[in-house]
C-alpha cells in the first residue's frame, strides 16, 4: 500500500428528485405514488467491508443518518423514492478508527480543530490514551460535532513515579495506590484503563508486577478493561499473564520468541495496535500537498532520510508484527499523535512490515472499532 491509501475528501452534491405521475391510457387503476423517503443510495463503488471482504459493484443505503444496507447492487433492496447516487469508478470502504491520540485540550476550540482535521483525513473516531484532565474531554465524548471525528478518552493513565516527566497519570507506588486509581477512575464510563511500564531508558522506576497486577485485578472486577504503553519483551510477558487486556505499542527492544507466542495463544482476545517507529526510509510525501502549509511539508520532507539506526529499530517492531499476524493475533491501529493525516501513515508501514493491505484495512477499521467498543 502506497499514501495514496489516503481518502481523499469528496462533496456529495444534493439531488433534486421530481417525481412526475402517469395514469395509464388503457384505463387501469392508477398506482399510489411511492412514500416519501429520505433514504439515500449509493451504487456502482467498489466496496471495502469492513471485514475485508470487496464487492466490486456495490450498493450502499443510508437512511436516518444510519447505515443500512451495504451487499451487491443486484441484492440490496432499494427503498422507494430513495436519492440515488452514482460512484462508479470509485472505492469506498469505513472510516478509519485511531486507538491512539494525543490531541490538544487545553481550550475546546484546540481540541474540536483537531478533531476535524482526523475527519477530514478519513477518521471516524479516536481515543486519547492517557493525558486527559479536567471535564473538557469528557464533555467532548458526549457530544456529536458535525465534520469531526468522534472523541473517546481514558482520562488519566496510571505509571510509577516520573519526577520531571509529567504528573498527569495517577503516579502510583503500592498495590493500594493502584486499586485506589482505578476506583476513581471507574465511575468515568471509560472503554479502557491506560498504564505505562516503561522505565524511559533507565530514567525511573517502571510498574511492577504486583502493581500492574493490581490495577488489572482491581479494573477486571469493575468490567474495565487495561491497555499497556510497553516496551520489553520481558514486561510484554508479564503483563499478559496478568491479565492484560490490549497493547498500545508492539514489543521494542528484541525479536519475540515463542514462550510470548504461546501466551498470546493463551489469550486470544487481547489485540495489539502496534504504533510503528519511524521506519528510516526516504517517503515521497507529495500526497500531502494541498493538506498541510507548505513550509511544514517542505520541513517534513527534509527530514524524510534514510537512517540506518532507525531503520534498525523499525526492523525489531516490524518482525514482531508481522509474526504476531502470522500466528492470529488480532491487529489495530494507534498512532500515538495528533496529525490528522497519521493514520495513512501508520497503515503504510503496516503493510511495509509484512501485512497484506487487506488486512491492515480491516485492521485500521473494524478492529479498531472492536478495542474501542463502538460496534456495542
Amino acid at each position: 500500500m502506497r499514501r495514496q491509501v489516503q481518502l481523499r475528501s469528496s462533496v456529495l452534491a444534493t439531488v433534486s428528485l421530481s417525481v412526475l405521475l402517469f395514469e395509464a391510457c388503457s384505463g387501469s387503476m392508477p398506482q399510489p405514488a411511492p412514500e416519501a423517503s429520505d433514504a439515500v443510495v449509493f451504487n456502482g463503488a467498489r466496496v471495502i467491508v469492513g471485514d475485508g471482504t470487496v464487492i466490486e459493484s456495490g450498493t450502499i443505503v443510508i437512511e436516518d443518518d444510519r447505515l443500512v444496507a451495504v451487499g451487491d447492487v443486484e441484492t440490496v433492496e432499494i427503498p422507494a423514492g430513495a436519492i440515488q447516487v452514482d460512484l462508479t469508478g470509485r472505492t469506498v470502504m469505513p472510516a478509519i478508527v485511531d486507538t491512539h491520540v494525543h490531541l490538544r485540550t487545553t481550550t475546546r476550540d484546540e481540541l474540536v480543530e483537531d478533531l476535524q482535521r482526523k475527519a477530514y483525513y478519513g477518521v471516524a473516531a479516536v481515543m486519547s490514551l492517557g493525558r486527559g484532565t479536567g471535564d473538557l474531554p469528557f464533555q467532548v465524548r458526549d457530544e456529536v460535532i458535525p465534520n469531526a471525528a468522534l472523541y473517546r478518552t481514558v482520562g488519566r493513565g496510571i505509571t510509577a513515579p516520573e519526577p520531571g516527566r509529567t504528573e498527569v497519570p495517577y503516579w502510583i507506588s503500592t498495590p493500594s495506590e493502584a486499586r485506589s486509581a482505578v476506583q476513581e477512575l471507574a465511575p468515568q464510563s471509560l472503554e479502557l484503563i491506560k498504564i505505562w511500564v516503561d522505565d524511559r531508558n533507565g530514567q525511573f522506576e517502571k510498574l511492577t508486577p504486583d502493581l500492574y497486577d493490581a490495577v488489572i485485578d482491581e479494573a477486571h472486577q469493575r468490567d474495565l478493561r487495561v491497555t499497556a504503553h510497553v516496551y520489553t519483551l520481558e514486561d510484554a510477558k508479564g503483563l499478559l499473564r496478568s491479565g492484560l487486556d490490549a497493547f498500545a505499542h508492539g514489543i521494542r527492544d528484541v525479536d519475540i520468541d515463542n514462550e510470548v507466542l504461546q501466551l498470546f495463544r493463551d489469550r486470544p482476545n487481547v489485540i495489539l495496535a502496534p504504533n510503528l517507529p519511524n521506519p528510516g526510509v526516504t517517503n515521497d510525501l507529495s500526497w500531502l500537498n494541498g493538506t498541510i502549509p507548505p513550509d511544514q511539508l517542505e520541513e517534513m520532507q527534509a527530514r524524510s532520510v534514510n537512517n540506518p539506526a532507525a531503520q534498525q529499530q523499525f526492523g525489531i517492531q516490524a518482525r514482531n508484527l508481522a509474526r504476531l499476524h502470522t500466528e492470529g493475533v488480532t491487529i489495530a491501529l494507534g498512532t500515538d499523535g495528533g496529525a490528522g493525516w497519521s493514520p495513512h501513515a501508520e497503515m503504510e508501514d503496516m503493510v511495509r512490515a509484512g501485512m497484506p493491505a487487506a488486512d491492515v484495512l480491516v485492521a485500521a477499521t473494524r478492529n479498531s472499532a472492536t478495542l474501542l467498543e463502538l460496534n456495542n
